[in-house]
């Protein structure tokens, strides 16, 4: 890909509500205060098409200035997996189920952790907002992990 393309990261989870929407507005975030020029989109292994951001995810990325009022929840597709330069997998069964559906996707597979000295990031789902918080927190680190680690790309 050449330097004046955006990246292109598509973050993934199971239901495309909790986890990886924090992920996509997180990086996007990131990347607008460095003025660097990256695309973030999400979607989940299991994801219903559709539904919003769970409401704590909504409030934990509101806390730090972000927005996922917008959000709509969608399932990785085969366009998803073209679009993305990176697929950055919260658990091993998301890349375990990525890897299954779309093989074409093997080699942009990443854990989204490893950015950030973990190994999985676990689901808040159904928890109370201080588990929200937690969560948004090891997704920042590993987000700006990340795009710490990739050559800065400006418009």
């Amino acid at each position: 890909m050449s330097a004046a393309q955006p990246h292109r990261l598509l973050f993934v989870c199971t239901a495309n509500i909790c986890r990886s929407p924090m992920a996509e507005e997180l990086a996007r975030l990131y990347a607008d205060q460095r003025g660097w020029w990256v695309e973030s989109r999400s979607a989940g292994t299991h994801a219903r098409e559709g539904d919003p951001a769970a409401p704590n995810s909504e409030r934990a990325i509101r806390e730090l200035g972000g927005d996922l009022s917008a959000h709509r929840s969608q399932p990785v597709t085969d366009e998803l997996v073209d679009w993305a330069d990176r697929i950055l997998v919260m658990e091993l069964r998301h890349a375990q189920n990525v890897r299954s559906a779309f093989p074409a996707a093997d080699a942009k597979l990443q854990m989204l952790g490893t950015f950030g000295g973990i190994m999985e990031i676990a689901d808040p789902y159904g928890s109370w907002i201080f588990r929200f918080r937690s969560s948004r927190d090891e997704i920042r680190r590993c987000v700006e992990g990340l795009l710490d680690r990739m050559p800065p790309r400006v418009r």
